[in-house]
């Protein structure tokens, strides 16, 4: 019994395995674009605001404020 033109079932076969690799890769790039933060490397706020300090994007007042906002515990 000949399947699919005369490939028998290592036709269908790698049918199923070409199909399993492309939905195998959509999954992987969905979930790879939908897990990123968005400081890009894993950094807590309490980093960028200490990073953003140092580099004087934000003065003394402004890192207290936002160091006070950050510390107060949640409602």
């Amino acid at each position: 019994m000949m399947w699919n033109g005369g490939h028998g079932i290592f036709g269908g076969l790698m049918m199923v395995i070409f199909w399993a690799f492309i939905i195998g890769l959509i999954f992987l790039a969905v979930r790879g674009f939908s897990t990123r933060s968005d400081t890009g490397n894993g950094q807590t706020a309490m980093d960028v605001l200490r990073e953003r300090y140092a580099r004087g994007e934000i003065d003394e007042d402004e890192f207290e404020r936002r160091l006070a906002k950050l510390e107060s515990p949640k409602r």
